[in-house]
């Protein structure tokens, strides 16, 4: 039963870790977004690649039972 709780709780752990990793993630790239470029094909990329996170990570919140 000890068992099962310690593992539960490192399963929450590392969901926890992950979720943090992801904000990190998505903070960095929010905050290279504050930065204004030079070109604007840069930034289309940048854009892109942000909507392109935000996508796949609430994809896989959504599929992911808390």
């Amino acid at each position: 039963m000890e068992s099962n709780f310690l593992m539960g709780a490192n399963a929450v752990r590392e969901d926890f870790s992950e979720y943090v990793a992801h904000l990190q993630l998505h903070m960095a790239l929010q905050a290279r977004n504050l930065v204004p470029t030079l070109k604007q094909s840069l930034e289309d990329s940048r854009e892109q690649l942000l909507h392109q996170t935000q996508a796949h990570f609430e994809k896989q919140a959504s599929r992911r039972a808390i």
